[in-house]
């Protein structure tokens, strides 16, 4: 089965509509507020309709009637819409929670579109948010509709994505397919660390490896050591050349299709930062900056605490959680040779978007987007593993037809 017809809501920049494009989708329509993200999404998928504007302004069943799908149709409702303020047993709080209504308006897609899959991301967090009730309703409000859902964590350099990046990601089928059958496998091992509730109704659910030989993850060296270089606040001409040949199968993959380096832009740190710097080797972080060198509150700060702030990334592991700024204040995003941070485009690959994938906007929003998407490597491994599973089913479907 190839080409299978998606649509993706508050699609951001499109990090999981580039995933699942690699494995055989394609995105008919996106949903985003956001007009700089809408832009890029649209720059990036000529041939989705892009709807720029509030979910909850849209009469469903016309935006239906626009793409010219029949109800069961469509293959994938995907997306990550805010969950935290959704509540099926508290309708008090639920008129008053602006967050629910945005995570009612994905459901009122789910009903009018009835896909035969949907797929759900969002934080950690949301597992323990109001001691699991949340995930729960969401749960119940997709089986209300007769969706067969269930829910796990996965580590995104467990799929070759290069940071230490969690998500929780819901899946569920309309004909009685076990959605646990459609979570991928980890492929990669990876150092982790589980600092957050990982158990719900009793199971642990984040997705660990099965084998214990495995390759290994993906490095920030693996990852973006191709790039040119750049000065502090420096930026490449578009399209310009790359440092050297691809060095790994990773940088193939990211440069496939690709006529050149794009985005490559970095933020300016100030002068006392390039001061800090200068003290920080690859891997280390504030604890090697001189005390009189430190923010007020880092001198009084334990040495074993913030231990990824002011840090250089070791060039051999992985990254900080690429976040909205590559602030070094926040975490881990000095380059590991260069006295800067990172750039968009290297942040980008860190987030595994090929190299043609172009973000438009200012500096700051391009950040942004990069940032707030969800891993294109993660979303493609989700994909591959959905694909099985549909094909499973409409395999299953035509052999009851013929014997029909």
């Amino acid at each position: 089965m190839s080409h299978l017809k998606m649509i993706d809501l508050f699609s951001g920049a499109g990090g999981l509509s580039e995933g699942l494009r690699e494995v055989g989708f394609s995105s008919v329509y996106a949903n985003e507020l956001m007009r700089c993200y809408a832009r890029t999404y649209a720059r990036n998928h000529p041939e989705a309709i892009v709807d720029q504007c509030d979910i909850r302004s849209l009469d469903v069943k016309e935006v239906r009637k626009l793409l010219q799908l029949d109800v069961g149709e469509l293959d994938l409702i995907a997306g990550g819409p805010p969950c935290q303020g959704f509540s099926i047993n508290a309708p008090k709080r639920s008129s008053q929670d602006e967050r629910n209504h945005l995570f009612r308006s994905y459901l009122d897609f789910v009903e009018e579109f009835r896909p035969k899959s949907v797929l759900i991301e969002n934080v950690p967090g949301l597992v323990s948010f109001e001691n699991g009730q949340t995930l729960q309703a969401i749960l119940a409000a997709l089986a209300e509709i007769e969706y067969n859902a269930d829910v796990k964590i996965l580590y995104a350099p467990h799929y070759g994505v290069p940071q230490m990046r969690w998500r929780t990601v819901i899946l569920a089928f309309r004909d009685g397919q076990d959605p646990l059958d459609a979570f991928p496998s980890p492929v990669r091992s990876a150092p982790l660390r589980v600092n957050f509730t990982s158990n719900f109704e009793g199971r642990n659910i984040v997705s660990l490896p099965a084998k214990i030989e495995l390759p290994k993850f993906t490095s920030v060296f693996d990852a973006i050591d191709d790039l040119p270089a750049l000065e502090n606040g420096g930026a490449c001409e578009d399209f310009a050349e790359y440092k050297t040949d691809p060095q790994n199968g990773f940088q193939r993959a990211m440069r496939s299709s690709s006529k050149g380096v794009l985005n490559h832009r970095s933020a300016r740190i100030g002068k006392v930062n390039q001061e800090r710097l200068q003290y920080i080797p690859p891997g280390g972080n504030w604890t090697n900056i001189p005390r009189d060198l430190l923010p007020k509150g880092m001198q009084r700060a334990r040495r074993s605490d913030h231990t990824k702030r002011y840090g250089r990334v070791d060039p051999e592991g992985l990254a900080s959680t690429i976040l909205t700024k590559c602030d070094p204040h926040w975490g881990a995003y000095f380059h590991y040779s260069q006295d800067r941070v990172f750039s968009v485009r290297e942040a980008a690959r860190i987030q595994t978007f090929p190299d043609h994938f172009e973000f438009l906007g200012s500096l700051s929003e391009q950040y942004e987007q990069v940032g707030n998407a969800v891993p294109p490597l993660l979303a493609a491994a989700i994909g591959r593993s959905l694909v099985e599973v549909l094909n499973k089913s409409r395999a299953k479907h035509v052999a009851v037809e013929w014997r029909a």
